[in-house]
Protein backbone atom coordinates (compact mmCIF):
# COMPACT_ATOMS: atom_id res chain seq x y z
CA UNK A 1 0.00 0.00 0.00
CA UNK A 2 1.46 3.37 -1.03
CA UNK A 3 1.38 6.23 1.44
CA UNK A 4 2.38 9.86 1.54
CA UNK A 5 1.95 12.87 3.82
CA UNK A 6 0.58 16.37 3.51
CA UNK A 7 2.37 19.61 4.38
CA UNK A 8 -0.04 20.06 7.29
CA UNK A 9 1.02 16.66 8.67
CA UNK A 10 4.66 17.80 8.81
CA UNK A 11 3.75 21.10 10.48
CA UNK A 12 1.93 19.27 13.26
CA UNK A 13 4.63 16.57 13.44
CA UNK A 14 7.38 19.16 13.94
CA UNK A 15 5.64 20.45 17.08
CA UNK A 16 5.51 17.02 18.74
CA UNK A 17 7.96 16.06 21.49
CA UNK A 18 11.06 14.30 20.16
CA UNK A 19 10.17 10.98 21.84
CA UNK A 20 6.79 10.99 20.07
CA UNK A 21 8.44 11.77 16.73
CA UNK A 22 10.72 8.76 17.24
CA UNK A 23 7.72 6.56 18.04
CA UNK A 24 5.93 7.91 14.96
CA UNK A 25 8.89 7.00 12.77
CA UNK A 26 8.94 3.47 14.22
CA UNK A 27 5.20 3.14 13.67
CA UNK A 28 5.54 4.31 10.07
CA UNK A 29 8.31 1.80 9.35
CA UNK A 30 6.12 -0.93 10.80
CA UNK A 31 3.18 0.32 8.71
CA UNK A 32 5.31 0.02 5.57
CA UNK A 33 6.06 -3.62 6.39
CA UNK A 34 2.63 -4.60 7.68
CA UNK A 35 -0.19 -2.00 7.65
CA UNK A 36 -2.40 -4.30 9.67
CA UNK A 37 0.09 -5.16 12.41
CA UNK A 38 -1.96 -5.45 15.64
CA UNK A 39 0.07 -2.82 17.52
CA UNK A 40 -0.89 -0.13 14.98
CA UNK A 41 -4.64 -0.57 15.42
CA UNK A 42 -5.01 0.69 11.84
CA UNK A 43 -8.74 1.02 11.32
CA UNK A 44 -11.43 3.04 9.66
CA UNK A 45 -12.81 5.68 12.02
CA UNK A 46 -15.53 7.34 9.93
CA UNK A 47 -18.61 5.53 8.71
CA UNK A 48 -19.14 7.60 5.54
CA UNK A 49 -15.65 8.81 4.63
CA UNK A 50 -12.52 6.68 4.08
CA UNK A 51 -10.70 8.12 7.11
CA UNK A 52 -8.35 5.84 9.02
CA UNK A 53 -6.42 5.98 12.29
CA UNK A 54 -3.12 4.37 13.26
CA UNK A 55 -1.76 4.19 16.80
CA UNK A 56 1.56 5.87 17.56
CA UNK A 57 1.37 5.49 21.35
CA UNK A 58 -1.45 5.02 23.81
CA UNK A 59 -2.21 8.75 23.57
CA UNK A 60 -1.13 9.66 20.02
CA UNK A 61 -2.66 8.75 16.66
CA UNK A 62 -2.08 9.56 13.02
CA UNK A 63 -5.04 10.10 10.71
CA UNK A 64 -5.21 9.39 7.02
CA UNK A 65 -7.61 9.28 4.13
CA UNK A 66 -7.60 6.54 1.52
CA UNK A 67 -7.79 7.45 -2.15
CA UNK A 68 -7.76 4.42 -4.42
CA UNK A 69 -4.73 2.39 -3.30
CA UNK A 70 -2.99 5.31 -1.60
CA UNK A 71 -3.04 6.36 2.06
CA UNK A 72 -2.57 10.10 2.63
CA UNK A 73 -1.54 11.01 6.18
CA UNK A 74 -2.91 14.42 7.12
CA UNK A 75 -2.74 14.71 10.93
CA UNK A 76 -0.82 13.40 13.92
CA UNK A 77 -1.33 14.17 17.57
Amino acid sequence: MKSRTTDKFWKVYSKLPIHIRKKAKSAFLLFQKDPFHPSLYFKRVHSALPIYSARITRDYRALSVQRDAEIIWFWIG
